[in-house]
């Protein structure tokens, strides 16, 4: 006795046309998301080493969505820098350090910074990639340059206050405090690796990130601090 089998018609897979929709439908999620998968691709990789079909493959978008969005590799790099001095001086802002006495503001600002990059490894690198190609590409970005004009005047206005209260000592130089404080919080992240194996360290373990965070602290707070002569 023959049996006619019945199959189920495969379903058929959704139009090219219609997944690609639900993608551009939604372009500021899209940037985002490629923002965040380029973001770590050039922190891992550095400007050379990047592939943008890596990034496409992670995002399930395309090199042509992507160059679509950003332009090119380098329109892509950039803003991926750009987004991220953004993202800390977003952070930056909120402390409100006006609203603190000159010490607890130094103090806020030096761990905020500490803390900033120590949790995010992938803007230390970025910076080191930036300074490997010169600043080239940082040289374009106008908004960028502009970002940290506020950052080294919140410092100028709390080193001032803290000057005319006779806390902080005169003469110093409100960029080359920010560099201080960039160099001791830096380090912590850029040597990390050949730090804690030559030291046998673990530079990210509680106790050892407090201790090393309370000492940056202090010596940038002893550094500026107004010495009373006995």
């Amino acid at each position: 006795m023959n049996r006619t089998v019945h199959s189920r018609p495969p379903r058929a897979a959704a139009p090219a046309s219609k997944r690609a929709a639900t993608r551009t439908n939604d372009p500021e999620r899209t940037m985002a998301g490629i923002l965040e998968v380029a973001t770590a691709e050039f922190a891992a990789k550095g400007f050379d080493g990047a592939r943008i079909d890596a990034i496409a493959d992670s995002t399930h978008t395309s090199k042509r969505m992507i160059y679509y969005y950003f332009g090119s590799k380098e329109g892509l790099y950039l803003a991926v820098l750009e987004d991220a001095y953004r993202r800390m001086r977003a952070i930056e802002s909120q402390l409100h350090l006006e609203d603190l006495a000159p010490e607890a503001a130094l103090a806020a600002l030096v761990g905020f910074t500490f803390d900033h990059h120590l949790d995010n490894e992938d803007f230390i690198r970025l910076v080191m990639t930036e300074n490997v190609q010169r600043g080239q590409f940082l040289a374009r970005s106008k908004m960028i340059q502009d970002l940290n004009v506020p950052a080294i005047e919140s410092i100028q206005q709390l080193y001032d206050r803290g000057v005319a209260q006779g806390v902080f000592r005169p003469g110093l130089d409100a960029i080359d405090l920010h560099a201080s404080i960039s160099a001791l919080s830096f380090f912590n992240v850029s040597n990390r690796h050949t730090f804690d194996l030559i030291f046998k360290r673990d530079t990210l373990s509680p106790t050892q990130r407090a201790v090393r965070r309370q000492s940056v602290v202090d010596m940038v707070l002893r550094f500026v601090r107004h010495s009373n002569p006995a």
